[in-house]
This record gives structure tokens, sequence and C-alpha cells, in this order.
């Protein structure tokens, strides 16, 4: 790179070499700096090394240069004659709006400036003049630091779930062989199967070994986000100077995982289409349209191609979605892989929850094989758990049965789809039927607690009240 010069920066011929170019190539950096001179040659700069560059003078052309695409990092000048950087910055931790790292610049810099920038969430302070391989060196640790922020927070929210599918079926052996083979390519994937069988694990797997690995991994849980707030939740929103990034945005440069697809209702059904046939969205509130980058893995329960024919499902969404579809088999059809999976669940509780480990015999184990499991891995998880917190030592098969069977309802039905539910009823009136079993059976289990209800139903909590308020439920009444 040849010498450039310029007074307010020194610039030595020096470049740091950078651990992950893949990802570097990707930043969007957003550079704010009153001096056009800076700004020029700070985003010339940049752009040699690979970045996305967008400049603003102010903190008014800041706030519409944000309205683009996802910022990943800021370089923001605290001497401005309007509002300078450091009250920016605040503005910005006030209402929550820094979610990448920033960057102070100035030349005439104080510790004490440097402290409260700190204190706001800065992440570092570089003073002018700058060298190039400090400005390089700098904005390459801070976006390796946004990015660990990033997986970290994303690996919080998908404890519960596993990385790596378990089972060594040759059913489940034939599926990790095809997402291999999918992993090598850009294809969007179908997800077929019944609730609880693994499709977010697998899609999470898909994600892993894919060269989007680097990037977010995002779910949309269609079914469990009020309608209301839907279309924010995946297009995001945007309010004066405040900007909220949807699933979508916030899946850019990774994959973005939709559970449930065929719960998205027929208007959201076609926006999505159309944002994904254009990869470019419009926030709800904003006024230009943002593209993105991202791979689609959605799944269901649901026959989509009977959905298109009853006009239920937009034909343009399902050819979108199923590039490459993959049936994920139920439980009871992969016995093999129940042991593997009760050893995972007994050794995983007692890290996670402080639970006590308990094995599980030879006998209990062959029962457990041999059961239906109509709610496939996560009824297993469930009875996991439950058996760590009732019992001690090693889980016999006569408390697996006994357990077993305080499952199983009154009426002895061993447990089909239907059990309890009066088939003549209206499909509205019996699955308000079945809501208002299963829920009132997982609150005994929860003890009345709507925290732990929440997550053994996988719902939103927010959604989750309101459902209960619905069915004339009284968590409070249930304990």
């Amino acid at each position: 790179m040849a010498l450039r010069t310029f007074p307010p920066l020194i610039l030595y011929n020096h470049r740091p070499p950078f651990t992950d170019e893949s990802f570097m190539a990707q930043a969007h950096i957003l550079v704010v700096d009153d001096e056009p001179d800076i700004r020029t040659l700070v985003q010339e700069i940049l752009q040699d090394e690979g970045y996305l560059v967008s400049t603003a003078e102010n903190a008014s052309t800041a706030a519409e240069a944000r309205r683009g695409k996802a910022i990943d990092l800021a370089l923001l000048d605290i001497w401005m004659p309007d509002i300078d950087g450091i009250s920016l910055l605040r503005e910005w931790s006030t209402n929550g709006d820094v979610s990448f790292p920033v960057i102070m610049m100035s030349g005439h810099g104080s510790v004490e400036t440097a402290v409260e920038a700190t204190k706001l969430g800065a992440y570092d302070f570089i003073e002018k003049p700058i060298s190039l391989a400090k400005l390089l060196l700098t904005v390459e640790r801070a976006l390796e630091a946004g990015q660990l922020k990033r997986e970290n927070e994303g690996l919080k929210k998908r404890l519960p779930g596993v990385i790596d599918p378990i089972g060594i079926s040759p059913e489940m052996g034939e599926l990790k062989k095809q997402i291999k083979r999918l992993a090598q390519h850009d294809t969007w994937v179908l997800l077929h199967g019944e609730p609880g069988v693994g499709k977010a694990t697998l899609a999470r797997h898909l994600h892993s070994i894919s060269h989007r690995s680097d990037g977010p991994f995002v779910e949309l849980s269609a079914g469990s986000i009020p309608r209301e707030n839907l279309a924010s939740e995946l297009f995001g929103s945007e309010n004066g100077d405040q900007i909220h990034y949807g699933r979508l945005e916030q899946a850019n440069g990774g994959t973005l995982f939709i559970d449930e697809v065929a719960e998205l209702d027929l208007e959201m059904q076609g926006r999505v289409a159309s944002t994904l046939e254009k990869m470019s969205l419009m926030r709800i509130g904003g006024r230009d349209p943002v593209t993105i980058d991202i791979r689609v893995v959605a799944a269901t329960r649901h026959d989509l191609e009977k959905a298109v024919s009853d006009g239920k499902f937009r034909r343009e969404l399902y050819y979108q979605l199923n590039v490459v579809p993959l049936t994920v088999p139920p439980l009871r059809e992969r016995p093999e892989d129940i042991p593997e999976l009760l050893r995972y669940y007994a050794e995983r509780f007692p890290i996670e929850e402080s639970l006590p480990y308990r094995p599980i015999s030879t006998a209990a184990q062959n029962r457990l094989r041999n059961h239906s499991w109509p709610g496939n891995i996560r009824e297993l998880k469930n009875l996991v758990q439950r058996l760590l917190i009732l019992g001690s030592g090693e889980v016999e098969l006569t408390e697996v049965e006994q357990t077993l069977g305080n499952l199983q309802p009154e009426n002895g039905n061993s447990g089909g789809p239907l059990v309890g539910i009066d088939p003549s009823l209206p499909l509205r009136e019996a699955r308000e039927q079945f809501e208002r079993a299963y829920l009132e059976a997982q609150l005994k289990e929860s003890d009345g607690s709507v925290g732990k209800l929440a997550k053994l139903s996988g719902m939103e909590r927010t959604h989750l009240y309101r459902k209960l308020r619905s069915l004339g439920i009284d968590p409070k009444k249930s304990n």
C-alpha cells in the first residue's frame, strides 16, 4: 500500500495480520467525523482493507447512516460542532442502541474523557494523529470483540439445544450425511417432522459446519410471537433515531431458522416471500430499503404442499423454501438413538441445573426404547429431568414404569394425538380444549411458575400470559 500523508494522521505502512478475513470483509463500519478530509481518508483506508464503510459528519447524518445496513463498528470523533461524540455515545447508550463496538477518536483527548467514554461502553480510545497500524489493529480487535459478544449471547440463548445432532441410527446417519453435503452450498432447506424431533438442532448443526458459521444463527418461532408484534420482530422498526433490528436483519451474513413457518398468516407469508425474493427489507416506519444476505432454513410439522392446494400457504413462499426438503423421523422410528439421548441429558442436567447425577439402568433403558414417545426428544428430555429431580441413585425399571404411568391419561389411552379431545368439535374449539389441558398439566409440573412453564412449552412469556388469560387459566390456582 502506498504511503499517504495528511496532517491529522500519521500513516505507517504496516498492516497487522487479520485472523478471520472472511468476517472482516463483511463488516460495516460507520465513521463519524466533522472534518471531511479525515472522513474520506479513513474511509478509503478501511475500504482498501475490504470493509464496507459509511460516513457521517454529525449526529443527524450518523442517525441517517444507521438506517441503512446494520453497523458492526463505529469510529466516533469526540469534538463535533452540533453534538459532541461523548453526548452522542451517551444518547445511543441510553436508548439501548449500542449493539456494536465504538472506538472514540480525538486530537484533544484527556484521561477524564477516555474514562467517561469507557463508562458509556466505548471499546477503545485512540488519539489523533493516528497511525495506520494503530487504526487497523484497533478496528480488528474491536470487530473480534463484537463478534465474540454476539456469539456468547447466541450461545446463552441456545443452551437448551444441542449443536451436534445425537443419534447412531441409520436414519440419523443418513440425515447427517445429507446435512454435511448441504453445508458445502448455500441452498435453502425445508425440514419436515413432528414437534420435538430436533429440527432446530439440525438447523444449528447445518449452520455450524457451513461457510456461514462465523455469521449469526437467528431463530424465529412463528407461532410463539403475538401477531401484532410479528412484523416488527421480522423486519425491524424505526422510531425517530431509534432503530430496532428485526430477525431478518439480525441474521445478515448468517442463517435464519424459521420454526413452524406455516403459523405465519397469509399476509405475513407474502411479505416474507417478497423480502426473500429481493433480499431487501423495509423496516416498520422506515424510509429506505435495507439489503440482506441470509440463508434460510425453515421447519414445519404440516404438509405444506396440501396447505398450498387448500389456499392456506402461499405458493411463492413454498417454492422459495422447498429447495431441498428433508424429513426428520420421529423418535419411535429410531429406538437405537434413545440410550444415547438418555445418557446425554442425564449427564447434562447435573452440569447446567445442578441436579443429581443418576445413571439409568439397562432395564430402564430397554423399557424406554419401546415407549411410543409422542412428544419425541422434547418428551424424553422432560422425562429425564423429572427422574433426576424426584429420585436418587440409579434409575430402575420400576421408577420408569411409575413415571410413564403417571404421564398416561386417566382413560388409559396410550397417548395418541386426540387424547381427551372430542373429535366432533370444530377445529378451533378442539384446539382450545387441547391447549387448556396441556397448559394446565404443564403448570402443575411447573408448580404454578409461569417462567418454568414458558421453558417447558417453548412459548415466549408475553404470548404465554395472553394465552393463559384467553383460556381462563389462573396460574395462582394451579398449585
